[in-house]
């Protein structure tokens, strides 16, 4: 049964959506299990570039079924504009699937993401604003609205009515808030549902088939494994559990379904927003790393936020690799390193007299740990144009090589630059 889980082991930003580009043509299924418009992917392939959050990356394949999950958080508003942009640009999205189970961002998520971020002063922690946490809070606590529920007109009044009357009270007396119309908010959201019932579904049957049938199957995933809210660097995390675990959870399959589970992991680090980040480096060699002038630099997909640089953290990396199963590595941007004499990688962190081979939980040790380096020579070669492993420089091959022995996963693939067939295929996924 070939299902691959594609994860982040990182704090996002990996380059995931490149790799599912890549990988949905031998897919006949891609499945996105979690997160919401917080995440965003962008993919360069022969139709363009593109910018996508809600919609899974495998869309450019007119072959593959591409689903949202019912662990996703689905902005309609956001999706619609998706969808909207890649029929502009005839790109079919005629084998999309929202599940009717996922849950509905609405407006009073927003309005309450930003206005307790803002409240957080000094201690923000760096959300997006898109409403993810509250989206994600509501549903477990029993009180979110369904996909579904945005079909059915009496269900979506009689929920919306006890939710709104709620909200309402905490923005307009805790936030000073004005707030929102039930009226005008029912109306809007039953509209948006019939915008989108074309593509809503019971994914269920759609999913298990194909495992019956041993279709491939992608599970893409977004963000990261250090911002999991059970694994990550808490509080600085996302709602939603990115990993192996969600993929199964959010995906509704069985652990015992998927046969590998792939790491994404740049060839250095970076981090969008606050929290520790213990490799975190300035200077020249930051800009070097951020691409500064280029048009894939380190900015964030999602924020345009400039994202934050530093060397491998193995770590962070070989515990990512460990509380996910990870199996086999996919490692992204080599080339990005192309052109610096020598490399560093954080192979352990010192706090005072004592060495650590494990993250430690709370950030406010975490923050105080120092990094121990290993350096590594450069390669100072261009390595965009090669498409075999053996043709890399012997010192990329071994700076490669010594990643996968840090943190414990075999090489499947590696990319050196954004477009869908700049990437060395060293050990087939499927």
């Amino acid at each position: 049964m070939p299902v691959v889980a594609l994860i982040g082991a990182q704090w996002g930003d990996e380059g995931k959506g490149h790799l599912v580009d890549l990988l949905a043509s031998k897919a006949r299924l891609v499945v996105r299990y979690g997160g919401g418009n917080n995440a965003g992917h962008t993919v360069v392939n022969h139709l363009g570039t593109f910018k996508l959050h809600l919609v899974p990356s495998g869309i450019f394949d007119p072959a593959t079924v591409n689903v949202i999950g019912p662990g996703v958080v689905v902005n309609p508003e956001v999706l619609l504009s998706e969808i909207k942009d890649l029929e502009a640009r005839a790109v079919s999205t005629a084998k999309l699937f929202v599940s009717e189970r996922a849950h509905v961002i609405m407006p009073y998520h927003v309005m309450l993401d930003q206005l307790q971020e803002e409240s957080r002063g000094e201690g923000k922690i760096g959300t997006t604003g898109r409403g993810i946490g509250p989206a994600y809070a509501d549903k477990m606590s029993r009180t979110g609205i369904r996909v579904a529920d945005l079909l059915h007109e009496e269900t979506l009044l009689n929920r919306l009515r006890v939710v709104l009357e709620e909200k309402n009270r905490v923005l307009t007396r805790l936030y000073n808030a004005k707030p929102l119309s039930l009226h005008d908010t029912y109306l809007r959201y039953l509209d948006l549902g019939r915008q989108l019932s074309d593509h809503i579904s019971n994914v269920h049957p759609i999913i298990h088939r194909a495992l019956e049938k041993d279709f491939p199957v992608l599970l893409e995933g977004a963000q990261g494994s250090l911002l999991d809210v059970d694994h990550g660097t808490y509080p600085y995390v996302t709602s939603s559990p990115p990993g192996a675990a969600g993929a199964c959870q959010g995906a509704g399959i069985g652990p015992t379904a998927i046969s590998s589970v792939i790491g994404v992991l740049k060839a250095y680090t970076t981090r969008v927003g606050e929290g520790p980040f213990p490799s975190e480096i300035e200077g020249p060699e930051a800009d070097v790393l951020r691409q500064i002038g280029m048009p894939w630099a380190e900015v964030g997909t999602t924020t345009g936020r400039l994202r934050r640089v530093g060397w491998f953290d193995a770590v962070m990396s070989r515990y990512a690799v460990q509380i996910n199963g990870i199996d086999t590595l996919a490692i992204t941007k080599l080339d990005v390193l192309d052109t610096l004499e020598t490399i560093k990688v954080c192979v352990g962190y010192r706090l005072h007299e004592t060495q650590l081979e494990y993250p430690p939980a709370t950030v406010a040790v975490l923050s105080q740990v120092e990094p121990i380096y290993e350096e590594l020579p450069g390669w100072q070669t261009p390595t965009s144009d090669i498409r075999r492993f053996q043709d890399m420089p012997e010192a990329a091959q071994a700076y490669v090589a010594r990643l996968c022995q840090l943190v414990g996963a075999r090489l499947g693939i590696i990319s050196v630059g954004p477009g869908r067939d700049q990437t060395i295929v060293v050990n087939e996924v499927f």
